[in-house]
């Protein structure tokens, strides 16, 4: 078996929360590192913290992860299905001599944590019920890990390079609770072990836990994998990344009409590059990814970045692809219905003259409103009416009516020349006759060319509105 048939690499979330940014990069890069060396990528649920773990999250996360396009090989596993291998794993290190029955109360390690803070001393466990050579009546145990004491132990990181730590000030950590339910630093190390993970990539806000969790692989007789820390991901004024900086869950992004590519591309340049190369193919994330040009410090989360490379990916996605992804947006805002969609062929066409000016799908289901909606419900706003559909703008719509009524072919060349001849009738620009008929056709000010507005609504289309218009003219 070559080495890279040996790669597998694991995500594995804590349903407390939505899948955000900085655990969606973190899966990112696994899923990366397994298809970049032909590997195996295993998605797992940390769902042993059952005060906080919901179904929600967890339903949440897998939706995330199939949003970005993140398949995963093996699960989702969750650890709650795995207890009684848990408890396997644990009752053979205290055979073995490597944990050992703590009795002390949480009330009693709470007293003593404030007397050694008092003192200034270790806050570790003193070890007490280490040496006990019978267990204490009436009192439920939980189980701690013999944790060695003596030399140091070096994590090899792939990112931040060899980091020590001595063993002297790695504590006894409890393995499992009085009431038998396993702990997060055991049972990760348990599924890696059993799972055959060979690689860990995760936040460094995790790397204290890494060489407990080294300990606890040695003695359970398994090859350590190679581990990856990511520097954080912090806001624009350095604190950790939060909700205030515009970073929001996953799930949020796509319902405020971000791309998954986009998305995918943003939060790979979080901490990782490529020379000056800012848009990827996802074909060329994998063959170019590499923990050698992952950046040692906390990357710095822009919203207005993502912002502008969604606008760059929408300007690059076909009309037509984007005419499937944006239908949700105008089914959700009410522009048009499940059993009056607009033809996919029209709606290409109204896309392809607005991709220009839509940096989401959100804003792009706005923008393509005045060509999806009934003739008759073209709405003026009052300021807008008063100004440009007056007696004075009348005889320009009038005249552009009755040159687009008689023409045969509804071309950009005929619509030009006609627009030429009702200027040169009332001498006057084409802004002067553009504008009143942009606002008959859109209820607006702005909008794409408007020789490509009437092309894309077609003859029936802009007559209906122009009548419409012209009935609205009053006199002064």
């Amino acid at each position: 078996m070559s080495e890279t048939e040996k790669i597998r690499v694991r995500f594995a979330p804590s349903p407390t929360g939505h899948l955000h940014i900085g655990g969606a990069r973190t899966a990112l890069f696994n899923w990366l590192l397994a298809r970049g060396r032909g590997g195996k990528f295993v998605l797992r649920i940390e769902d042993t913290d059952r005060s906080r773990s919901t179904e929600e999250y967890i339903e949440s996360i897998i939706e995330g992860m199939r949003w970005l396009g993140l398949d995963w090989d093996e699960g989702p596993y969750r650890q709650t299905d795995r207890f009684d291998t848990y408890k396997k794993h644990i009752d053979r290190l205290i055979a073995e001599g490597k944990a050992y029955h703590c009795y002390c109360t949480p009330e009693e390690l709470e007293a003593r944590r404030k007397e050694a803070l008092a003192k200034g001393a270790s806050l570790k466990y003193d070890g007490r019920c280490k040496d006990l050579k019978e267990p204490v009546p009436d009192r439920p145990a939980s189980v701690r890990f013999k944790m060695p004491q003596a030399g140091n132990i070096v994590v090899e990181d792939m990112i931040k390079g060899n980091i020590v730590f001595e063993n002297s000030q790695l504590d006894d950590l409890i393995i499992a609770r009085s009431d038998g339910t396993p702990t997060y630093n055991f049972v990760v190390v348990v599924d890696d072990v059993d799972m055959d993970i060979t690689h860990v990539i995760r936040g460094d806000d995790h790397l204290n836990n890494t060489p407990k969790q080294i300990h606890i692989c040695r003695a359970l007789g398994h090859d350590v994998p190679k581990f990856g820390h990511l520097p954080m991901i912090l806001g624009s004024d350095k604190a950790r990344l939060s909700k205030r900086h515009g970073a929001t869950s996953v799930t949020a992004y796509r319902d405020e009409g971000y791309l998954p590519a986009a998305l995918v591309n943003y939060l790979v340049r979080l901490g990782w590059s490529h020379g000056d190369q800012e848009l990827f193919t996802r074909d060329e994330l994998i063959k170019l990814f590499s923990f050698e040009n992952v950046g040692k410090s906390a990357a710095i989360f822009n919203p207005e970045k993502l912002l502008w490379l969604n606008a760059e990916y929408i300007k690059s996605t076909p009309p037509d692809e984007l005419s499937e992804l944006v239908m949700p947006f105008l089914i959700e805002d009410g522009t048009v219905t499940e059993g009056s969609k607009p033809g996919r062929a029209y709606l290409s066409r109204a896309i392809a003259t607005l991709v220009e000016r839509a940096r989401t799908l959100v804003e792009l289901s706005e923008k393509l409103r005045f060509y999806l909606i009934d003739d008759a419900n073209i709405e003026y706003q009052e300021k807008t009416m008063k100004k440009f559909l007056n007696e004075k703008t009348r005889p320009y719509l009038e005249d552009i009516h009755a040159g687009l009524a008689s023409v045969e072919a509804f071309t950009h060349d005929n619509l030009e020349e006609i627009f030429k001849s009702v200027m040169e009738k009332h001498d006057v620009k084409l802004g002067k006759v553009a504008q009143p008929v942009r606002v008959a056709m859109t209820g607006g000010t702005e909008s794409p060319g408007i020789f490509e507005v009437l092309d894309v609504l077609g003859k029936e289309k802009t007559l209906n509105r122009l009548q419409k218009a012209i009935n609205t003219t009053t006199k002064e």
